[in-house]
């Protein structure tokens, strides 16, 4: 079954209900961690690349992310604040977890052009 249901920020998501649940999408995944930018750079995490796989099921929400680098020190907090930004977009959604990855090492040929825009650097 299909349903609505509105996020805090006024948008209305469609989403499967499972068993009750109510199981977003990837791509309603995606836009909710594109609000997240690294405070360092202010380019959200989806287009720099960060974002290496979204699972959604009735099980959970499963997001494997990576930082630019392994001694990035904001790894806990944009862990903790993708999962708080997805809960809030999806406040119905099964458990959201997010998990650090180091393989395949991320490299800026991951960012979007718009990320690559933003940064002043060529279009690849």
């Amino acid at each position: 079954m299909v349903g609505a249901f509105g996020g805090s920020s006024g948008r209305h998501f469609h989403v499967s209900l499972t068993d009750g649940i109510r199981v977003p999408t990837e791509e309603q995944i995606r836009a909710a961690l594109s609000e997240v930018n690294d405070p360092e750079i202010g380019i959200n995490i989806v287009d720099l690349g960060l974002i290496y796989v979204i699972e959604t099921s009735s099980a959970g929400v499963f997001v494997k992310m990576t930082m630019t680098t392994p001694a990035c020190p904001l790894h806990t907090y944009l862990s903790r604040t993708s999962e708080e930004t997805i809960r809030r977009h999806c406040p119905d959604a099964p458990p959201v977890h997010i998990e650090l990855v180091w393989e395949p090492a991320w490299s800026p040929a991951r960012m979007s052009s718009a990320a690559r825009k933003q940064l002043g650097w060529p279009e690849q």
